[in-house]
């Protein structure tokens, strides 16, 4: 019998918030940034890290599962860390997020076909191929990839490798808390 007010129960209800984090490229930010998370007990969903066009910059994308008011916090608090640049919530704002995923599929003689013609319908591309299996690689936001996923899965997925959300404003504007120009007005 599962306790409605049990910390898993309370963690799957809530929603999950997409945090952009722009920070100089140093040795031990990160840890830093995640040790705030971590701290904290909430658990990092996804991240992603990688340098921007200014190779002395990096952006952290994060998926956590946690309150509004928390993420605001917890990005106030990374705000004052001496190599961030800027911290933003980017879950209600205008942005464009995308995922990607690589998965080995079993592809058995006689549905070879049927695999590749719902695989096209998710713009899945194939990767490599053996007698035995498929490797599709797919991009878009995460309800894609997990419908992706979804379709695939009767055929037997062997592996799979997730990157994480990435995410980034559609245009330079906004910051967190201001209204969005698309959907204001």
């Amino acid at each position: 019998m599962s306790d409605i007010h049990s910390p898993a129960s309370q963690l799957n209800s809530q929603s999950t918030r997409t945090l952009s984090i722009l920070v100089e490229n140093r040795f031990g930010v990160l840890s830093r940034i995640t040790g705030l998370f971590s701290a904290r007990a909430y658990n990092i969903e996804s991240l992603t890290v990688a340098r921007t066009s200014d190779p002395g910059l990096s952006r952290i994308t994060m998926v956590v599962r946690c309150e509004s008011l928390l993420a605001q916090q917890i990005l106030r608090q990374v705000e004052k860390l001496p190599d961030t640049v800027e911290a933003a919530d980017l879950t209600e704002s205008n942005c464009v997020e995308r995922e990607l995923v690589l998965v080995r599929v079993r592809a058995p003689e006689g549905k070879r076909t049927t695999l590749l013609t719902e695989a096209e319908i998710f713009r899945a591309r194939v990767v490599t191929a053996t007698p035995d299996n498929y490797v599709f690689e797919v991009t878009g936001d995460s309800g894609k990839v997990d419908a992706f996923l979804d379709v695939v899965r009767p055929y037997g997925i062997d592996e799979m490798v997730r990157t994480g959300k990435v995410a980034l404003r559609r245009n330079l504007s906004p910051k967190h808390g201001d209204a969005d120009p698309v959907q204001a007005g």
